[in-house]
């Protein structure tokens, strides 16, 4: 039985973290929504992804039972490896993926949910990096991606005293979005992941192939592929139809062509 449950409607899917009591980050878990993601890539009606938890929490963190089953170094590392693979697809995924985080999104949750491109959090929610108080460091990039959301001062602050931020702090420092009540949080997810699947969905994977430039590729490799893409997309029966749209003051209807 998987732990990350598909559901599909209209061109949104939703992949619900479903691993009580806490959804703790284990290999099977990340291993499931890698799994998942490899469904959704084969369905041409998807524009946009939600991920989100079940239950109190979207992750209060990684399996801790489960690292007392490894033996040594190369053990942790391949763990480690594993995460960083699964989550480094995410990254670069062809649709973008929102976070839905409520109740806590703690060590590998809170990685997790980094590896989302979007992240609209509850304001109560917590998030945090605490593998300094159990003496170990987070290894599914997070030292990594932290810094990329709130600069190199507060994630040094966050990753060495390990303590939480609130789910409104998090979107004041650029770790989320936007913070919601949580009452709202879902709503507020599915109209945004709605706004998105209004669009061209060969303009939508254009933009999710062109922004991680910005991260792993320099700046001018960056604008030579937006200059390639901005003629491509010119050529899209797409961008007739929204062009004539605008010029004849009405919405668009695309096609995904």
């Amino acid at each position: 039985m998987s732990t990350v449950v598909l559901t599909t409607n209209n061109h949104i899917a939703t992949l619900t973290i479903d691993s009580p009591p806490a959804n703790a980050l284990s290999s099977t878990l990340i291993q499931d929504v890698s799994t998942q993601l490899d469904a959704i890539a084969n369905d041409a009606a998807i524009k946009a992804v939600i991920l989100k938890g079940e239950g109190r929490f979207f992750s209060a963190g990684a399996d801790i039972k489960e690292f007392t089953a490894l033996q040594n170094a190369d053990d942790f590392s391949a763990l480690a490896k594993n995460g960083q693979d699964v989550f480094h697809k995410m990254a670069t995924y062809h649709l973008p993926i929102i976070a839905a985080i409520h109740g806590a999104a703690l060590g590998g949750g809170l990685e997790l949910a980094m590896a989302c491109h979007i992240r609209i959090v509850s304001e109560t929610a917590k998030l945090g990096l605490p593998e300094l108080t159990l003496g170990i460091i987070p290894g599914f990039a997070g030292t990594q991606r932290l810094p990329q959301l709130v600069g190199n001062a507060k994630a040094y602050e966050l990753i060495l005293t390990g303590e939480p931020i609130s789910g409104k702090d998090a979107a004041l420092y650029g770790l989320a979005n936007q913070a919601v009540k949580e009452e709202e949080l879902f709503s507020t997810v599915e109209q945004l992941a709605e706004k998105i699947s209004a669009k061209s969905k060969p303009t939508i994977t254009k933009i999710m192939e062109l922004v991680p430039y910005a991260t792993y590729h320099s700046f001018e490799a960056g604008v030579e592929a937006e200059a390639s893409a901005f003629g491509d997309v010119f050529g899209n029966e797409d961008a007739k139809e929204g062009i004539a749209a605008f010029v004849e003051k009405r919405q668009a209807n695309f096609q995904d062509k």
